[in-house]
């Protein structure tokens, strides 16, 4: 892993957060994005090399949406860049760590991402992502 790529946080409201944190840091946001995959509207703010994404639902059943209903908002996964995401999956999976996709998929931000389960990182979600080559 190189470096964290990304802190995401769970909102109800991306325009109400998006408020909030313009407000905080003084920048306005440089993308809104759906993630249909995930069930997610999403909003990154930059923050020197880190980026701050927040994920609002698209629906009752979309992962976020469970996460609020069961947690409230606030941080909801954290993100570590990595070069290779195929291989970085299959060195964690055999030191133990539990994968939520089998694959890389499409996330946000042209990214290749995958989730490691909370029950094998300290109750924390860990998100690999590899930036997807052009």
């Amino acid at each position: 892993m190189k470096k964290i790529e990304h802190i995401g946080i769970a909102v109800k409201s991306l325009s109400q957060a998006n408020d909030l944190f313009f407000r905080l840091f003084g920048e306005e946001h440089y993308k809104i994005e759906e993630v249909k995959s995930e069930g997610v509207s999403t909003s990154f703010f930059k923050m020197g090399d880190t980026k701050i994404e927040l994920l609002e639902a698209q629906g009752q059943d979309s992962p976020i949406s469970k996460f609020i209903e069961k947690r409230g908002e606030g941080i909801h996964h954290i993100a570590f860049e990595v070069d290779d995401i195929a291989e970085e999956m299959k060195l964690l999976q055999q030191k133990g760590f539990i994968l939520l996709n089998e694959q890389p998929k499409q996330g946000a931000d042209n990214k290749l991402i995958c989730f490691l389960h909370p029950k094998s990182t300290q109750g924390v979600l860990v998100e690999l992502c590899q930036e997807v080559k052009k």
